[in-house]
Order: structure tokens, then sequence, then C-alpha cells
């Protein structure tokens, strides 16, 4: 490389090129503009630009013929490999590390420390247990074993962890408003819409205690649960969550946690989209201001008489965009079978003015159909299934038991067989849906809205399956909610390192791949790629601006990469 430079009446502007063949021809090619003759003494702290500009060439060309130096490596097949010594690393937990600083979870562990006085360092224990429970979760002490294949391996006491989930649990709610602040800096947030649910998780204990109780568990365990309540954005990002007992009502963990966001995160004008089981009239009535809305999923078989007659009325549907009215009697199996047609009117509920919009899909009552028919085949080969304590859309509900002599009286004998009036009656209900909302915008705007709840459900899915959040081993309430907050941090990086990936891939595909991503160790000279390269690794590197896919990467490099992921 060499400098280049041109001049003119007030400076003189330097530049970095060097020679390049295009099409047989040789031509220079500018690398760098280093600034003017100016802005080189200003900012190197130098008298002589042109001088310092030479340097900077020489140590380039220099970087560039190192880059570019291949690398001979000599084992012998007679001489053993060093006891204990680490052959591999697996370097995937670096594009978790980077969002991890960029979300300043580093600064907010110094502050905490700071604060309490104590020696340890909860940096690296809080990193270390996030990035192992997205990439090997497991127990706390087996995830200080599986840390150890890390470049970058932490050395943590297991003591030490277990305070510091102590100092976590206390500082909690500082936590997850610092997070919330921090990513604005680091991805968009889309807070005007936030979709809150509840999931339990299980203990593997024999009795209960005053916080792990026995309660309706979505997992149909038999085992102590606790409860998580979890309010995400628009964009599927986790906001805030709560922790409390498994034997108490759902509905009443709402507001406390809604006004916690509203004081701590500064946010004061959303719309909170819930499912039926949260849409308790009190939560409605705290969101029927002039600054919040709801939004939430209400049960047609719950409503009066007449209202039902309304929402199953075969006329009067419409379709997004169109003034034109439909009869779904009048429907074409084929042509309408992707549409979601819709009707709405005002209720008054105890007082409560509210929107109630239903929807119609030939798709979705398909849908419901084939999951009926499957449950009704199953109910009818149970011959000794227990019907105590099932679910309210479990197969078993189907299930009719009628106890008669041989003579078809009313007796002790019991005959089993599936309920067909049950069976009709849910029939009617197929392919419709309700949403109550005290929003006045376009219906199929809100019908959208609610249509991403899911994105909720997929958030609890990966804590529980991906993530392996429960069973959980801890017994103390403290570092219980330690625990879940560190799934809560996890799901936080993991979600943003969606994004950065544009929503490509699977959350399975991703994990697998970070998990894989091992590096041979060369000796003294690098590390060599053992994993396989893909599309997903090239965008993985590409959306962070690092790459560790050549033949070999040098330890310098590598650890210029540690570095930048910290900054």
């Amino acid at each position: 490389m060499k400098v280049s430079y041109s001049k003119s009446k007030n400076t003189t502007l330097y530049y970095l090129s060097k020679s390049i063949w295009v099409n047989g021809k040789s031509t220079t090619k500018t690398i760098e503009f280093l600034g003017s003759d100016e802005d080189i003494r200003k900012r190197e702290g130098v008298e002589d630009a042109y001088e310092w500009a030479k340097q900077y060439a020489r140590e380039r060309t220099k970087q560039e013929k190192e880059a570019h130096r291949e690398i001979i490596l000599k084992y012998s097949p007679a001489k053993q490999i060093k006891k204990d010594e680490q052959r591999s690393v697996n370097i995937g937990y670096l594009f978790l590390q980077d969002i991890y600083y960029e979300l300043g979870l580093n600064k907010i562990c110094s502050e905490i420390k700071k604060k309490y006085k104590f020696t340890y360092d909860l940096n690296s224990i809080l990193s270390c247990l996030v990035y192992s429970r997205i990439l090997f979760p497991a127990s706390k002490r087996r995830t200080l074993e599986d840390a150890r294949c890390f470049l970058e391996a932490p050395s943590i006491d297991l003591q030490h962890m277990y305070r510091g989930l102590e100092y976590l649990c206390r500082e909690n709610d500082l936590i997850q408003a610092s997070l919330y602040k921090n990513s604005l800096k680091v991805t968009e947030r889309k807070n005007h819409v936030l979709y809150y649910d509840c999931t339990n998780y299980y203990f593997e204990i024999e009795s209960d205690d005053e916080f792990r109780k026995y309660g309706f568990s979505k997992e149909n365990r038999p085992n102590p649960i606790v409860q998580m309540g979890l309010f995400m954005d628009g964009d599927g990002i986790p906001l805030s969550f709560t922790i409390f007992e498994g034997n108490k009502n759902e509905q009443g963990s709402m507001t406390p946690l809604e006004q916690k966001i509203m004081s701590d995160f500064g946010l004061k004008q959303f719309v909170v989209c819930t499912d039926s089981g949260l849409s308790s009239l009190a939560n409605r009535k705290f969101n029927n201001v002039s600054n919040r809305k709801y939004i939430t999923v209400q049960s047609i078989k719950k409503l009066k008489a007449f209202l039902q007659d309304f929402c199953l009325g075969d006329d009067k549907w419409k379709l997004p965009g169109s003034k034109k009215e439909y009869k779904i009697s009048e429907l074409d199996a084929e042509k309408d079978f992707d549409k979601v047609f819709y009707k709405e009117r005002w209720i008054n509920e105890d007082g409560l003015e509210q929107r109630l919009i239903v929807t119609f899909s030939l798709k979705y009552k398909n849908y419901q159909k084939t999951i009926r028919d499957r449950q009704v085949e199953k109910a009818a080969k149970a011959t000794n299934a227990s019907k105590e304590h099932f679910r309210p859309n479990d197969y078993k509900r189907f299930i009719e038991d009628t106890y008669c002599t041989d003579d078809g009286e009313i007796a002790s004998n019991k005959k089993r067989s599936v309920d067909t009036k049950k069976v009709q009656n849910e029939e009617k209900y197929d392919g419709f849906y309700a949403v109550c909302t005290n929003l006045k915008d376009d219906a199929s705007a809100i019908i959208a809205v609610n249509h991403r709840r899911w994105e909720i459900e997929e958030c609890f899915r990966i804590m529980k399956t991906e993530f392996k959040g429960r069973p959980v081993y801890l017994s103390r309430r403290d570092r219980i909610t330690a625990h879940f907050l560190t799934c809560f941090i996890s799901l936080i990086v993991y979600r943003i390192l969606e994004k950065k990936l544009k929503d490509k891939y699977t959350c399975e595909d991703i994990i697998r791949t970070l998990r894989s991503m091992g590096m041979l160790v060369a000796d003294t000279e690098g590390y060599i790629p053992e994993y396989t390269r893909t599309d997903l690794t090239d965008d993985l590197h590409e959306a962070f601006g690092f790459r560790t896919d050549y033949q070999i990467v040098s330890k310098k490099e590598m650890k210029k990469i540690c570095s930048a992921t910290k900054k």
C-alpha cells in the first residue's frame, strides 16, 4: 500500500491506495481516506502528516501480508496431546455477547456491584447464565461446567453464582427498567401495542410451600407451580415480567405490572391486547381511559343469548375495504376459503361501552372441525380414561357415562359413549372468533393487532422448550425470581438476534447453529472452524460485522473480535 495525496490552495488531502489488476491491466484503487493535513496533525498529535501517513501505510501492508500468510501446522501421530488441555471452543456465544453489551448489561451489573460492595464479578455470572441459557440450558452447577467450552471461559465459583442470584432478584425492577431504556438504542420498540399473557412453571418437589403452590398447571402436571405474567411489545420482544404464587388468579397480575411499566418505563399511551382468560371486567375498566385502550378475546359462548344470535347470524358480514354484505350460507368453499369476514356492534357490559367485533373464516372452521373430529375419534376409543380433572379442550369432554341395567334402567352398570349433543353444540361455533375493544380504529386493523398474540405464546414456548426454563431446581423465592429474570433477559437477547437476522430463520435453526459453532485450537497459530458454513452463518457474520469462517483465524484477530463484541 502507498500514500496518495491531492493538493489544493488551502490544504492537502491524504489517501491510502494500492495497485490492483483489472482485466489484465494495472490500476490504482483508493482503500481509505486518511484526512486533510490539518485533521491528521490534530487527530494523531504529529507535526508531519505525510510521515505519519507513510508509517500507517507500512503497518497496513504488514497486516495485509500477515492476513494472507499461509500457515503450516505440524502434528505427530506418535505424540500424545496434553492432559486436560482444551482442544476446541465454542464461539457462537460471541453473537449473543455483542447484543448483551449493546444492552448495557455489563454496566447495570457494575452499578449493582458498586451499590452492595461485593467482590465477585456479577457481570461474568449474569453473562454466563444468559449465554448458557440460550445455548446449553441446564442447572446452575452444570452451567458452570458447560461454560468451559466458551472461547472466553468464565472463572466463577458456584457459591458466588447463587449469591449473585440474590442480588439480581433485589434489583429486578431496576434491571427491567434499565434494560428497556437501553434497548431503545439497539432496536426499534413497537410499544404502542403491548401483549400480555400468563403461563406457569412446575417444580419436581413432593409438597408445596409459601411460593410454590398447587394450582392449575397449563402443562397438566401434578406438581407445585409458580406463575409468570409477561408483557411483550408489538415486535415480539419481551418488555416486563412478574412472578407470583401458583394458586393465585392470573387476572389480578396484569394491572400491577402495567402500573410498574407506566411508572418505571415512562410509557403512558398504549393498547393492551390479551386473551379471554385475562379479560376481566376490572382489567378492561382499568384500560378504559383516554391514553390506554384494550383489545381482548371474547368467548362467544359466554355472551348473552341475543349477542350470540348476532355473532352466529348468517347475514350482514363484510370484508375489509368493501361495503358489500355477505351471507355465510352463500360463501364459496374454494373462492372464499382464505377470506376473513367480519361484523361489529357496540355492547354495554355493567356500564362499560365497548365494541364487539366478530370474524368468520372457512379456513378456521375447517381447522376447528379437523381438530374436533380427531378428539371425537379418540373419545370413542377411550374405554378406561378417567374423566376427573380434565382441561376444557380435552377430548374427554365428549365422553358420556350412563349408568344402567341390561334392560336400560338407571343402575350401577356404566355405559360409555360419545356425547353427540355436545359435539353438535360445539359445531355451531366453528369458524367464529370475537374480540372486544374500546378502540374506534378500523375493524381490520384491530383484527390484525389481535392476530399477533401468537408471538407471546411463542415466547413462552421458547423459554420452556429451547431454554428449558422448567423444571426449576431452586427453592428460595429470591433465587427462583432471579432464575426467571435470566430467562427473561435471554429471551430479549435472542429476540433482538432474530431481528438482526431479519426473521429469516426458525428458533431451532438459529440456536442449533450457534451451539455447533466450534473452533479447533491450532496450538499457537489460532483457531480452525469445525462448523459447516451455511447461509445462516454468513448472515450472522454479515449482521455483526466480523467473520470467523476463514480456514484459520489468528489469535490476534480472534482477540480483536472478542474485544469488538464487548464495546
